[in-house]
């Protein structure tokens, strides 16, 4: 048994008589017996299908590619539009096919450049792998560096002060 959805589909075999669709066809005509929903909504499109064959193309006008190509020319004649406005017609009416390669390009690094921070990965925040110190830890260092070159000039002093003494206590032979 066909439900509506399903017979609804078929409405195209069952109004072109598209061959190679008996079984689905013989069903919907089965459901189209039992569901005047459906078969309403086939009888209107079988009038619409109707109108069109009846319906003719009007002829253009016998002037019709002269005027065209007035218009034409007077499109060409007209003063270029100012960049931003040749833009914004680009943007509106172009298919943008030409941005496509550099978006993608432009997406798979926002992608790396994503995953990579999310998953923690930072090689470019320590060059070398090597861990940054923070300001106050490299003052301490170098208050550090510089007390221990204090303390060797106090002992390079205290050691030229005993020197100097020594030979002014010898006794001059």
């Amino acid at each position: 048994m066909m439900n509506c959805k399903s017979c609804q589909n078929e409405f195209e075999s069952l109004l072109l008589d598209a061959p190679g669709a008996g079984i689905a066809k013989s069903a919907a005509q089965e459901h189209l017996a039992e569901c005047p929903v459906c078969r309403e909504e086939l009888a209107g499109l079988r009038k619409t299908i109707g109108l069109l064959d009846f319906w003719e193309v009007p002829e253009p006008s016998a002037y019709f590619d002269q005027k065209l190509a007035v218009m034409l020319r007077e499109e060409h004649a007209r003063a270029p539009a100012g960049w931003m406005e040749r833009l914004r017609e680009h943007l509106l009416l172009n298919t943008g096919r030409q941005f496509r390669p550099a978006l993608v390009g432009a997406l798979a690094l926002l992608m790396l450049l994503g995953g990579g921070s999310f998953a923690g990965f930072n090689a470019y925040s320590h060059p070398g792998g090597e861990v940054q110190a923070s300001a106050a830890v490299n003052d301490l260092q170098i208050i550090d560096k510089n007390d221990q070159a204090i303390q060797q000039m106090d002992q390079l002093v205290q050691e030229d002060g005993d020197s100097d003494q020594g030979t002014a206590e010898q006794p001059a032979s």
